[in-house]
């Protein structure tokens, strides 16, 4: 999976599609999540970065982690001496970080991972006490959406009931879907949510 994205990387920003994602996931984001300056927190499957330099400025720090070494480069191009996130090449769930954060964002990476109820026990791992989680991917779909083909993707999107189960069995509390964008193909029209939850005290 990581090869496609390498060969995808030096492209990925280019087009509306992907930018428009990130925009309205930061968008809905911040309107359920308090951002501190005083926070660090983990972009789960960054990518390019386009999550992490919207939400860089708001917080004291971003590490973002991927799998895609190209990806990563993508990512530490952007990097200013004004703005910077950290880029990290690793898999967290079988490499857990010695560090924890004060948040867990992520968009559109969620349906690469075959384990997910693995995924979400390695988030509440890594979170401080009362950390949140805020995690973008696509509603329930009937696989038309990755118009490349479906290759790495391990999920047509996810049924909300199901998807709160397993948030839920990795201790998370407060749980909560918002929606915040719609695809529109010529296949189809997809809708992406938002879901937050927080580790309990």
């Amino acid at each position: 999976m990581s090869e496609r994205f390498n060969q995808a990387a030096a492209d990925w920003d280019k087009g509306d599609m992907r930018q428009n994602i990130a925009h309205a996931v930061f968008q809905t984001i911040t309107s359920r999540v308090a951002l501190l300056d005083s926070m660090n927190i983990l972009d789960f499957g960054a990518g390019t970065g386009l999550l992490s330099f919207k939400i860089a400025p708001l917080v004291k720090s971003v590490v973002g982690i991927d799998l895609s070494e190209k990806m990563l480069e993508q990512l530490e191009a952007k990097n200013s001496i004004h703005l910077q996130v950290k880029p990290m090449c690793r898999d967290i769930v079988t490499q857990p970080l010695d560090e924890k954060f004060h948040g867990i964002v992520s968009s559109m990476a969620m349906h690469h991972v075959e384990d997910t109820a693995a995924l979400f026990k390695t988030f509440y791992h890594h979170l401080k006490r009362d950390g949140f989680i805020a995690i973008a991917d696509l509603e329930a779909e009937d696989g038309s959406f990755h118009t490349h083909g479906n290759e790495g993707v391990h999920h047509f999107g996810f049924e909300r009931n199901g998807l709160r189960e397993r948030i839920e069995q990795a201790g998370f509390e407060h749980v909560r879907f918002h929606h915040a964008y719609t695809v529109a193909k010529e296949s189809g029209v997809y809708p992406i949510f938002v879901v937050t939850a927080s580790k309990k005290r």
